[in-house]
C-alpha cells in the first residue's frame, strides 16, 4: 500500500483559528458548505480575514529572510529540497530537486504557421533568474500537505500548521505519479505551506517563466525540435500514455534538465488567461481578475501532440467543476485528472506584500461564478 493511501484522516471543517508566534492565523477549510464557509463571508477582500492572512504571511516572510543567504546568479546550483517532516503524519518527507534557470530574454509565443490565436503575437520577454522543480509535484510530495490532521488538537504550533489545507481529491493516488485535480488556489497554498516548511520562498511559475524553462534556449515547436513524431521520447501524451498519467521523470529531459515539460500533466501557472498584448516585457505576470480562466501549460497525457508544444496555452474554465458535489469544494478540487503543477523559487525573495499576492488569489474564493 502506498504512503498516500496508508493515511485516511478525517478533514477538519469550517474556520480554524490558530495562534502562531503570537499571531492569530486563519485557516479556512471548505470541505463542506456551512455558515462559516459562505463564500460571501470568506473572500480575502474581507478586511479582517485579509489582515489575519497577511499576518501569517509576514511571519513566514520573517522566517525566509532569517534563513536567506546572499547568492548570485553565477553561483546558482541544483539543490535538493527536503521539507521538514510532520511528526503527526506516518509518512516520510519526500525530497525533490530544483534546477537553476539563468535569467535572460526569449521569444514568447508562436511563430509557427497557422498558430492558435492565444499564442500570438510572438514577443520578446526578459526574465530574472529562478530555480524550477525538476519534475512535476508528485503525490508523495503533496500528501503531507493534503493529509494534515486538524484533529491533533494543535499540538504542533508551527507556521505550516496555520496555512489552509485542502479537501482530499476523490481519485487514485500512487507513489511517484504527479499530483492532480487540485485548483490553482490549492497549488498556491501548497507553495505557501512548502515555504513555511523549508524557509525558502516558493510559488507557481508565471506563464513566461514556464515557457522560458520549457523552451530551454530553443525556438522550435518543442524543446527537442519541430517533429511531433519524436514527442514519445520526451513526454506522455494521448498516443503513448495508455489513458493515464505516468511516473514523473521517466522520459528524456529538455536541454536544461527539466522532465515532463511536454505532456504527462498540464501545469498551473500564476497567470490569468489573457491576450499577450496586455503583458509587460520584463517579468510579466497577468494576475487573474476572475475565477476563470487561468493559464495551464504543457499539455497532458490526454492531449494530442499539438497541445504539448512549448507555446501551447490552455484556459481553465467552469466545465472543470460541473459535479454538484465537487462544486461545493471548488476552492480545492477540480474534475481534472490531467492538471498538476511544479514550483519555482526566484533568486531574489519578494517582499511580504508580494508573497501575499502570489499565494492568495482571492478570485478562487468565489464559488458562485
Amino acid at each position: 500500500m502506498n504512503t498516500a493511501r496508508k493515511l485516511d484522516l478525517e478533514r477538519g471543517k469550517g474556520l480554524q483559528l490558530l495562534f502562531v508566534g503570537g499571531v492569530m492565523a486563519v485557516s479556512l477549510i471548505l470541505g463542506q458548505r456551512s455558515a462559516c464557509a459562505d463564500p460571501a463571508k470568506t473572500e480575502l477582500s474581507d478586511p479582517a480575514l485579509r489582515a489575519k492572512e497577511m499576518a501569517l504571511v509576514m511571519e513566514i516572510h520573517k522566517k525566509i529572510v532569517a534563513n536567506s543567504k546572499e547568492t548570485t546568479e553565477t553561483a546558482m546550483k541544483k539543490y535538493r529540497v527536503v521539507p521538514l517532516e510532520d511528526p503527526t503524519l506516518k509518512m516520510p518527507a519526500t525530497p525533490f530537486f530544483m534546477l537553476p534557470i539563468k535569467g535572460g530574454s526569449f521569444t514568447m509565443g508562436s511563430r509557427e504557421p497557422k498558430s492558435d490565436p492565444p499564442e500570438v503575437p510572438a514577443h520578446t520577454v526578459t526574465l530574472d533568474p529562478f530555480w524550477m522543480q525538476q519534475c512535476e509535484v508528485t503525490w508523495n510530495e503533496y500528501a503531507p500537505f493534503m493529509y494534515h490532521d486538524w484533529n491533533r488538537q494543535n499540538k504542533q504550533k508551527t507556521l505550516a500548521d496555520a496555512i489552509v489545507y485542502p479537501t482530499k481529491p476523490l481519485i487514485e493516488r500512487e507513489d511517484g505519479f504527479p499530483a492532480v485535480s487540485m485548483s490553482q488556489h490549492a497549488a498556491n497554498k501548497y507553495c505557501q505551506w512548502l515555504s513555511a516548511r523549508t524557509g525558502h520562498f516558493y510559488r507557481l511559475p508565471t506563464e513566461a517563466e514556464w515557457e522560458y524553462a520549457c523552451r530551454a534556449g530553443t525556438e522550435s515547436a518543442y524543446s527537442f525540435g519541430d517533429n511531433p513524431a519524436d514527442l514519445g521520447q520526451y513526454g506522455w501524451f494521448k498516443e503513448n500514455s495508455n489513458g493515464k498519467s505516468q511516473r514523473v521523470g521517466k522520459k528524456l529531459p529538455n536541454p536544461w534538465g527539466l522532465h515532463d515539460m511536454h505532456g504527462n500533466v498540464a501545469e498551473w501557472t500564476l497567470d490569468g488567461f489573457a491576450k499577450y498584448e496586455k503583458a509587460p516585457a520584463k517579468n510579466p505576470w497577468i494576475r487573474g481578475t476572475d475565477t476563470y480562466p487561468h493559464a495551464v501549460r504543457g499539455g497532458s497525457w490526454d492531449d494530442p501532440a499539438e497541445l504539448c508544444r512549448s507555446a501551447s496555452r490552455q484556459p481553465s474554465d467552469r466545465s472543470w467543476n460541473q459535479d454538484p458535489i465537487l462544486r461545493q469544494k471548488a476552492v480545492w478540487i477540480l474534475e481534472r485528472p490531467t492538471v498538476g503543477f511544479r514550483v519555482v523559487r526566484p533568486l531574489k525573495a519578494p517582499t511580504a506584500e508580494e508573497m501575499f499576492r502570489y499565494w492568495n488569489n482571492e478570485v478562487e474564493f468565489d464559488l458562485n461564478k
